[in-house]
């Protein structure tokens, strides 16, 4: 008799595929109601008159969306720059985006009421999520700088009453490996709760080091969550909570163009050994009158410790490193209430950054090394009320006044400062015009707080100016089908003025410009369907043109240029089906158009669509599950990033499986 070799891993879950008992129902016969805290009140997402997506955590994790990047796969209107560094993220939305260098965002990150204003640090692992909510459009008035295109709302599940958890176990192409778990319940029946979560995460790099003969972008990470909740009363609840994520990485996914793919040559060392932390305390206190009183403190750090070859070759003739320390303490009080018919709301806010920063770059004329100390505050008062018109019709109105101040040394060099006041209104308008049936119209401005080229001493250092935009948007949302169909659509006309644009004109000199006005022109479209007999579909789509109306930098003219890393079209299309039997199937195709890297329009990185599969079984509270994404193994570089020196390579085919143990 000749022996059967071993089942691998994935013939194992095969097999369970087939095998798995009948343990799970059919999926519901229409779409849940989702309730969502985007204008920081709670409202059912119809309601919303706005774009607004929003993914529940159990949805997040069937994706296989374990970080904020992962985000643009799924959400119509979002993107993120290439740049090919853990932990380091500039998201692009409806158009818009920020350098790194500026330290600011065009779209807010907010995980748990911590808001995160710079790119450095702007990430999340997912672990115990509740839900995200992106919220598309200009949210200065409720959300203040850095919120001119849109935020994204990370909520991590409450602790409470009962008793959750799970563990997972994940291997992969290039010897991955991650272990996630978390844990929540009581420890004081119905006073006091906690919950931990973490993730480590370990994967061999795809890039070849020819000259040291090993993988130059191995990746590694650990991620841990505390958080603890005490409800002394029916009225009083309180969250205090811990985050913190360690990055111990090799290279940035970087390569020379002229260079064969995936290919360097490096003598000098490159790697990446950033921290994160944020801690944050939540109290909320409803008062007997029915008015309600909401504080969030929030503290948020991280080290962007980075050295990184730029010439990728054994001499070291070029490279950058950075020791970054971003330091921001805010805190945010709300009160709202009812009067009469309306809903409303005043808030304060006021936060402090503490930034030290240490950037050295390698010339072939030799070293040289900045070191600069970044502080500011910004104080704002704002308000949203939300009043009922008539049976059908609701008006919703806000504005927020905000000051930013900016003081900016250099070693060596006088102190420098600016500030600015802005006043941001919003008014909306909507009509239902059918049972669960919404359309509406607004009118928002947003804007993104000026700075300093603090890593320019031959342009003196110089300061630019808020960017500012107004916002036209119409949309429609609501429920077909027998509840069995959601869909949502917006479009919207952008005016934007001072924007701020990187310009690169030589290696090592970097700095941002006022110089550009723009407009940008779009629509979202979004669909969730129960097409009955365990089959599901979501959909989404974006379209945007952002293009520079006038941009003069000295001699250069790129007015009628598209806006650097602006995809045209974005967008998704998957299908699930969930048998009765307990296993599961799902295929999606997500893409995005093309991207120019510079302002002048030279480089670019070419449009791609991938393809996604996964199936899973789960048996009583076991879950196995199996993943290839990038089925096609499709390339998506970013061909002279940096203005024409660096490819920032895009990661190829990875299949996996995963094991999860629930309570």
């Amino acid at each position: 008799m000749i022996p059967h070799p071993p089942l691998t891993p994935i013939a194992w879950a095969l097999v369970c595929l087939t095998c798995a008992p009948d343990v799970f129902a059919q999926p519901p016969a229409e779409l849940p109601a989702i309730t969502v805290t985007a204008d920081k009140q709670e409202r059912v997402l119809e309601s919303v008159p706005a774009s607004l997506s929003v993914f529940d955590g159990d949805m997040l994790e069937s994706q296989g969306i374990q970080n904020v990047e992962a985000l643009q796969t799924i959400t119509p209107g979002l993107s993120f720059q290439p740049f090919g560094q853990a932990g380091v993220n500039s998201p692009v939305m409806r158009g818009l985006s920020a350098n790194f260098f500026s330290f600011s965002t065009s779209t807010l990150l907010v995980v748990d009421g911590v808001p995160t204003l710079t790119a450095q640090g702007y990430d999340n692992q997912m672990l115990a999520i509740d839900r995200v909510e992106v919220l598309r459009g200009p949210q200065s008035t409720l959300y203040g700088r850095n919120a001119e295109a849109g935020v994204i709302n990370i909520h991590t599940r409450q602790p409470d009453n009962t008793l959750r958890g799970q563990v997972s176990a994940e291997i992969g192409s290039r010897d991955l490996r991650v272990t996630r778990f978390d844990l929540s319940g009581p420890l004081v029946e119905d006073r006091l709760y906690a919950s931990v979560a973490g993730a480590w995460r370990s994967q061999n790099g795809f890039i070849d080091n020819t000259y040291t003969g090993k993988r130059e972008d191995d990746r590694e990470l650990r991620n841990g969550k505390l958080a603890l909740r005490w409800t002394p009363s029916a009225s009083t609840d309180a969250t205090l909570r811990y985050s913190q994520v360690d990055y111990r990485d090799g290279a940035a996914l970087w390569g020379s163009p002229s260079a064969p793919r995936a290919t360097v040559a490096s003598g000098t060392p490159s790697w990446n050994h950033s921290i994160g932390r944020s801690a944050s305390l939540a109290v909320q206190h409803d008062f007997d009158s029915g008015l309600r009183l909401s504080s969030v403190t929030a503290w948020n750090d991280f080290r962007d410790r980075v050295q990184q070859d730029t010439d990728f070759l054994p001499a070291d003739l070029l490279h950058i490193a950075r020791d970054h320390h971003f330091s921001n303490l805010s805190q945010e009080l709300r009160l709202e209430g009812d009067w009469k018919r309306a809903h409303w709301l005043v808030g304060l806010y006021a936060d402090g950054d503490d930034h030290d920063l240490i950037n050295t770059q390698k010339m072939p004329r030799g070293l040289t090394e900045s070191v600069v100390n970044l502080r500011g505050n910004s104080t704002a008062a704002f308000t949203h009320w939300t009043v009922p018109l008539a049976e059908r019709w609701t008006v919703e109105a806000g504005a927020r006044v905000e000051r930013d101040q900016i003081r900016f040394r250099p070693q060596g060099d006088s102190q420098r400062r600016a500030d600015w006041t802005r006043v941001t209104p919003r008014l909306a308008v909507q009509y239902a015009f059918a049972p669960r049936q919404q359309v509406y119209a607004s009118v928002s401005d947003g804007f993104r707080a000026g700075g300093f080229n603090v890593f320019s001493p031959a342009a003196n250092y110089a300061a630019y100016q808020p960017e500012t935009l107004r916002s036209y948007e119409i949309g429609a949302k609501g429920w077909l089908a027998g509840n069995r169909l959601r869909y949502s659509s917006a479009f919207y006309v952008m005016t934007v003025k001072n924007m701020q644009v990187q310009q690169m004109p030589l290696p090592g000199l970097v700095y941002v410009t006022n110089a550009a006005s723009a407009r940008s022109i779009g629509a979202e479209f979004e669909l969730e369907y129960l097409l009955g007999d365990g089959w599901s579909m979501q959909a989404g789509l974006g379209l945007n043109r952002t293009r520079f109306s006038s941009f003069m930098d000295g001699s250069a003219d790129y007015s009628g240029n598209q806006n650097p890393f602006a995809p045209r079209i974005n967008g998704y299309l998957s299908a699930r089906y969930d048998a009765p039997a307990g296993w599961y199937a799902q295929a999606s195709l997500t893409g995005t158009g093309s991207v120019y890297l510079d302002a002048a329009n030279r480089y670019r990185r070419n449009g791609y669509g991938l393809i996604n599969l996964a199936a899973g079984v789960t048996v009583r509270q076991v879950e196995i599950s199996a993943y290839v994404n990038n089925l096609a193994n499709r390339r998506y570089d970013a061909v002279g990033y940096q203005n024409g020196i660096v490819t920032v390579y895009s990661p190829p085919r990875e299949a996996g499986l995963r094991f999860t143990w629930r309570i």
